[in-house]
């Protein structure tokens, strides 16, 4: 039996990487897969693919930073399938620097994106998780909420700020609604594209030849929904088998 089959996923930062992996993996083992990003034209043609191949799948703009835009995106889901079962809080930038180097506008945006884009996906999705009793968030987090490394204190303070969420979260609403924390090592992805700094650029260019496929994310988001109701995997970190960190 799959507890995956049929389910409402609502995925943000759905129109590449991990979450583009998880959208086309769980449509295709049944479940209902509805798509945000600000990509607009990645959506389309990703939601257009899944449905040629039978899958069911729906998308809407939304930028995570805008309460509005993830209440909206969450009301369309309800209104589309009458439910939400899974919301995952996928959407995130990594401009890594020195903090020396005063890139404050990007640590802002790190903080907009990575830290309020998960609360306000729990602020949309936690009243039509209580009114049906049931639900599930996955936060994407990363090693990086377990260690710091340099140029990376602010994305992984935001990292670490997540994990924090997520278990106070849990802690909170556990009995009806589950939550998850993964937590991926390097992986395939763009987040590296928004790098501006010559030297934090370098240091991930070499970090990233051990990288893993975003599908590896994607199965072990999978694993955690096909669970029966009363289990919760609270926490998983996935990583290459040849990273050190």
């Amino acid at each position: 039996m799959s507890y995956l089959q049929g389910k409402v996923v609502v995925i943000t930062g759905a129109s590449s990487g991990i979450g583009e992996a998880t959208a086309r993996l769980l449509a295709s083992l049944g479940a209902r897969v509805v798509l945000g990003a600000r990509r607009v034209e990645r959506l389309e043609a990703l939601v257009s693919e899944l449905k040629q191949s039978g899958y069911s799948a729906e998308f809407q703009a939304v930028d995570v930073t805008r309460r509005d835009d993830v209440q909206a995106f969450i009301d369309f889901a309800v209104e589309r399938f009458g439910r939400v079962d899974v919301i995952v809080n996928n959407a995130g930038v990594m401009p890594l620097s020195k903090l020396e180097s005063l890139k404050v506008e990007e640590w802002d945006r790190m903080i907009d994106v990575n830290i309020r884009g998960v609360l306000h996906g729990i602020a949309a999705g936690l009243p039509p998780m209580q009114a049906q009793r049931s639900g599930q968030f996955i936060n994407i987090a990363s090693i990086g909420a377990y260690s710091v490394s340099p140029t990376a204190a602010v994305y992984c303070a935001t990292k670490f700020a997540v994990r924090a969420i997520s278990e106070g979260l849990r802690q909170e609403v556990g009995g009806d609604i589950r939550v998850t924390l993964i937590s991926p090592g390097v992986t395939e992805s763009d987040l590296a594209e928004s790098i501006s700094d010559a030297g934090g650029r370098a240091e991930m260019r070499e970090f990233r030849k051990i990288a893993i496929p975003a599908v590896a994310i994607a199965r072990a988001i999978a694993y955690a929904i096909d669970q029966p109701p009363e289990v919760d995997v609270s926490e998983l970190i996935v990583r290459p088998t040849a990273s050190p960190f």
